[in-house]
């Protein structure tokens, strides 16, 4: 399926300068990234690392990848030298190895930390308790010397209740605003709250987000996967 050019103008319209759309492109072919590319999208979002480290190699290097899979420690330093922006960062053991990636870089790594704000079990992320204790564990240790937090991330349950979907959505933007002012994060840099994709950004942006993930309202239903 091409490129759905009005949709992606219709989206980019609605958003304005509110939030950043990240356009999810797994399993996408090149040739699809490039047509957005050309209508002025920067930001693209991939799953598994190595087909972002395929499509990184062949696509123009202002691209900003972002990292929107759930990612496994020991693949972290694959992507370190050029990820834009690691989402749904979900225990302390991945943080502390972005931290320990980007060290041997000397780069400090954007990362957001996902929220598990549905009640599906399917979905990963802290709890708000977890969160607030993990925030005050690195404030007390001050470790975290080439991460920068940028913000939250979290995804609303699979259900067309509306209702549902914003008080989720709510949920996450107070969560935010609380952690916003918490100690262990830098308010300069907390700036990201992401959530919303194609079936639901709008009740996201409506509720606060200021990134939304969207895939196939732009690309078309993928093949294989979601």
């Amino acid at each position: 399926m091409a490129i759905n050019k009005e949709k992606y103008l219709e989206v980019k319209e609605r958003m304005g300068d509110k939030a950043t759309l990240v356009a999810v492109s797994k399993f996408k072919p090149l040739e699809d990234i490039q047509v957005l590319y050309d209508m002025g999208q920067r930001d693209f979002g991939e799953n598994f690392v190595q087909e972002l480290m395929m499509k990184y190699e062949a696509l123009p290097k202002d691209i900003r990848w972002h990292f929107i899979g759930h990612l496994q420690s020991n693949k972290v330093k694959y992507i370190a030298p050029f990820v834009h922006l690691i989402h749904g960062v979900d225990t302390e053991k991945l943080l502390l190895e972005i931290n320990k990636q980007g060290a041997k870089i000397k780069k400090v790594i954007d990362c957001l930390l996902q929220v598990h704000i549905a009640e599906e079990d399917t979905k990963f992320g802290f709890s708000d308790e977890e969160l607030e204790m993990l925030l005050q564990k690195l404030a007390a240790e001050n470790t975290l010397t080439h991460v920068h937090i940028r913000g939250l991330m979290g995804m609303a349950s699979f259900t067309e209740d509306q209702q549902k979907i914003n008080h989720e959505f709510r949920h996450l933007k107070n969560v935010f605003d609380k952690t916003k002012s918490a100690s262990g994060v830098e308010p300069s840099f907390f700036n990201i709250n992401s959530m919303g994709m194609s079936a639901d950004y709008e009740l996201a942006l409506r509720e606060g987000s200021t990134m939304t993930r969207i895939g196939s309202l732009l690309f078309g239903q993928r093949e294989s996967g979601n």
